[in-house]
C-alpha cells in the first residue's frame, strides 16, 4: 500500500474514533456554563429543563455505597402517595464514563414518580473526578440495581420490577447491568440479582468493540467486548426500548443490536428522531416526546396504567418506530 494510502486511512480512523468519544462526552460539555450576572444564582442545563408535571413528589439522597474515592449517593424520587409495591426505574446519567450528573435524569424521574413509580438517578464513579475505568462504572451500575433490590422495603418498590435507564454512557451501563457477565463488587450481595426486568436506553453504547480505540480496566486489560452488551444478547433478556437520533453516529450501535434481538425473537423497540444527533432527548421538545413514548412502553409492559400526563409541546414532532 502507498504511504500516502496509509497515512490517509491512519487519519481517517483517527478521525472516526475522536468523533465517537466526543458524542460520548457530550453530557459534560453541557454541563459546562457561562457565568451568570453577578446575583444571580448559576442554572445547570438540566435546571433549565421544562418541567414535565406540576404533581407533587418526594426527593431524597441515600448512600448506596462507599468506596475508596468517596461515597456514592442514589437521587430518588418517591410519588407523594405510593403502593408498598411500586415498580422502580434506575437511571445512569451519559458523559463518556469521564463526568455527567444524576440531574440529567431529573425531569423524568419528577414525571415518573407523578405517574406512581419510585424513580432513581445513580452516582457512580468516573475517570474525570475518580480516576477510574469504566469497568469500574459497571461495578457500580450493579451495585446500584443490588441496592435498590435490597431495600425494597424501605423504598416501597417491588423488587421483581425493577428497570434500568440512561443515555449515552448510562444506556451502556444500563444495558451492562442486564448483560454483561461479571464486574461484581467484592462487597455486593451476589445472591441478590443485577438483572432489571426491562431496559430504557437513550442513544446507548452498546458494542464497544466498533469504538477503533482499546477501552482497558484499571490493570490495562483490553475489556471492549467484555463490556459490550451486544455481544451477550440472550433469548432471556428484558424487554428494552431504545432511543436514537438519525444523525448519530452511535445509531448503529442500536441497529446491530435490534437485528441481534430479533434473531433470538426477543422484544425491542427502536424509535428514530428523523435529522437528530447524540444527545436529542435532553432537550424540548424531543425531552417530552421521548417521556411520552417511555410512559406509554411502560404501561405497555404493565409498569404504569393510564394515559400519560406529560404535555406536548404545540407542533412537537413525532418518533419514526423501526420497521426493519
Amino acid at each position: 500500500m502507498p504511504y500516502q494510502v496509509r497515512l490517509l486511512h491512519r487519519a481517517t480512523s483517527a478521525l472516526l474514533t475522536f468523533g465517537l468519544f466526543y458524542l460520548l462526552l457530550l453530557s459534560s460539555a453541557f454541563s459546562q456554563e457561562q457565568s451568570p450576572p453577578q446575583g444571580q444564582k448559576r442554572l445547570s442545563r438540566w435546571d433549565r429543563q421544562p418541567q414535565l408535571t406540576d404533581a407533587a413528589v418526594r426527593s431524597e439522597q441515600r448512600v448506596f455505597k462507599s468506596t475508596p474515592q468517596g461515597d456514592l449517593k442514589l437521587h430518588i424520587w418517591l410519588p407523594e402517595k405510593h403502593s408498598k409495591d411500586s415498580p422502580c426505574i434506575v437511571f445512569f446519567f451519559g458523559g463518556g464514563w469521564k463526568s455527567g450528573s444524576p440531574q440529567q435524569f431529573a425531569r423524568q424521574s419528577e414525571y415518573l414518580a407523578s405517574r406512581g413509580m419510585v424513580a432513581v438517578s445513580a452516582e457512580y464513579r468516573v475517570s474525570g473526578t475518580h480516576k477510574t475505568t469504566p469497568d469500574v462504572c459497571v461495578e457500580d451500575a450493579k451495585s446500584a440495581i443490588r441496592w435498590v433490590r435490597e431495600h425494597a422495603d424501605q423504598l416501597g418498590i417491588d423488587p421483581e420490577r425493577v428497570i434500568a435507564g440512561g443515555g449515552s454512557a448510562g444506556g451502556h451501563l444500563a444495558a451492562a447491568t442486564a448483560l454483561v457477565h461479571g464486574f461484581n463488587a467484592k462487597s455486593d450481595n451476589l445472591s441478590i440479582s443485577a438483572i432489571p426486568d426491562a431496559l430504557v436506553l437513550f442513544n446507548p453504547a452498546l458494542d464497544l468493540t466498533l469504538v477503533d480505540r482499546e477501552i482497558v480496566d484499571g490493570e490495562g486489560h483490553s475489556i471492549n467486548e467484555a463490556i459490550s452488551a451486544t455481544r451477550f444478547l440472550h433469548k432471556k433478556a428484558p424487554p428494552t426500548i431504545i432511543f436514537f437520533g438519525t444523525d448519530d453516529p452511535l445509531s448503529k450501535h442500536g441497529v446491530e443490536y435490534v437485528a441481534k434481538a430479533k434473531d433470538l425473537g426477543l422484544d425491542v423497540d427502536l424509535w428514530w428522531a428523523a435529522g437528530k444527533g447524540h444527545g436529542f432527548f435532553n432537550d424540548s421538545p424531543w425531552l417530552e416526546v421521548t417521556t411520552q413514548s417511555v410512559d406509554q412502553y411502560l404501561t405497555q409492559l404493565g409498569y404504569l396504567s393510564g394515559e400519560p400526563t406529560v404535555s406536548l409541546p404545540e407542533n412537537a414532532p413525532k418518533l419514526k418506530r423501526n420497521t426493519q
